[in-house]
């Protein structure tokens, strides 16, 4: 059986000029995905009635249902409400569930609805609202040509919201079926690697399972996806296969973070930990506080970015800056040990690098790093060079230390494959 065809037309001038990046198609997309829904085609149109009219007939056409994102909100280039009534041949009318609606989301933030809140009470005759329980512009469903069109607001979070609703509608109309879709997080080994070591299993895969990426930073996501609740044992099978060739990447399920798992981690052992930065300027902290409950693992946190503060925070030696320089092997040791000394955690890491874009040398590139991680009685380091902007260094060197502590815990191969891999 062939998967439903949703059609997807995007509105916003903002889309057109590049202002607004669209994410919305690709959260549409995911969602209605795990449920057997495939967007056989995306549509953008800037924000005029003659080409969203024109745009919105031809999908109509062509496709059993059509999903319209944006041009519901309060301003005059918000046109979706007003093309569709035309295309339709209805009157715009005020519906009471939805000036109700409006009146309530003002209220809740003590303004007084005015006209540009309340035009968004007005929608084409005969339409069902579709609830959007975050925004003060409702959603709705009407037919056209035979084809099932829903609107949604271009907000992002509204969108979100709303989808579990467009998906009941969809289904209702033109079928699907849910696929069981196991969601891996992972942190330091690419799609490239992955695709190279599946194919040194590829005769023990599972043909029921389907293997797809998900790119994100710091993380990759691995969804193991197969048609039905019966396959679910194959499901396990190719987890088992990704878990014994490199499950010490492998963070959890859904949408596990580095950093709560590495809180996690430190909450079932009973341990603290603690963070002396330079180049990361306490990005390693703020991502472990990020997560609820931080304050149980994490006490103290060091931000030393000039010598100076390296030496009146941490200790560190005069003579060693001086002989060493800020981004050395001996300079991070000294880092980590006097802010476990200082702090009384169990656990910490120690980085100073060159972010750049200036400030390297022949000795030193920008992009160098020295990682110290570890306990005061097994302290370990380890130097690399980062390629890309400063703000790509930042990020990947902080959530690589996370994950080296994780590591270190766990008893997990110590130069993990991100770092293995680059030497």
């Amino acid at each position: 059986m062939n998967t439903p065809c949703i059609a997807l037309l995007l509105t916003g001038n903002e889309l057109m000029s590049g202002d607004t990046v669209d994410s919305n198609s690709a959260m549409i997309a995911t969602q209605l995905g795990e449920h057997g829904l495939e967007i056989g085609e995306k549509c953008t149109v800037g924000d005029d009635p003659i080409l969203l009219q024109s745009a919105l007939a031809r999908l109509s056409d062509q496709y059993p249902a059509v999903i319209v994102n944006g041009g519901l909100g309060p301003t005059r280039d918000d046109l979706t409400s007003e093309v569709i009534a035309a295309l339709t041949d209805v009157e715009l009318t005020e519906n009471p569930e939805a000036r109700a609606h409006v009146e309530d989301w003002c209220a809740q933030r003590r303004i007084a609805p005015n006209p540009a809140n309340l035009k968004q009470a007005f929608v084409p005759t005969g339409c069902e609202l579709i609830h959007n329980p975050l925004g003060s512009a409702l959603g709705f469903a009407i037919d056209i040509n035979n084809c099932l069109v829903l609107t949604t607001p271009g907000v992002p979070s509204e969108l979100e919201a709303m989808l579990p609703a467009l998906v009941t509608h969809l289904k209702a109309r033109v079928g699907g079926e849910a696929r069981q879709i196991l969601r891996l997080q992972t942190f330091g080994i690419g799609e490239s690697s992955v695709e190279q070591r599946i194919k040194r299993i590829a005769t023990r895969w599972p043909s029921a399972v389907t293997l797809g990426f998900r790119a994100g930073m710091p993380q990759l996501e691995l969804k193991l996806s197969v048609p039905s609740i019966e396959d679910i044992p194959a499901q396990e099978t190719a987890r088992a296969l990704l878990e014994e060739d490199f499950g010490d990447h492998i963070l959890g399920e859904n949408s596990t973070r580095l950093a709560e798992k590495l809180q996690a981690v430190l909450r079932n052992q009973n341990k603290t930990m603690t963070t002396a930065e330079s180049c990361t300027g306490g990005l390693i902290a703020s991502m472990m506080v990020r997560e609820p409950g931080s304050s149980a693992v994490l006490g103290t946190g060091f931000v030393t970015y000039a010598n100076r503060a390296k030496r009146d925070q941490l200790g560190v030696a005069p003579t060693t800056l001086k002989e060493y320089g800020a981004v050395s092997e001996p300079v991070v040791k000294e880092m980590l040990l006097g802010a476990l000394h200082r702090s009384g955690a169990d656990i910490g890491v120690a980085v100073s690098g060159i972010a750049g874009p200036g400030g390297g040398t022949e000795d030193k590139p920008v992009g160098t790093v020295w990682i110290a991680w570890g306990t005061q009685d097994d302290l370990r380091t380890h130097t690399t060079v980062v390629s890309g902007s400063r703000s790509l260094f930042q990020n990947l060197i902080a959530a690589a230390c996370l994950d080296l502590i994780r590591r270190h815990l766990e008893g997990l191969p110590p130069l993990p494959h991100y770092f293995t891999r680059q030497a």
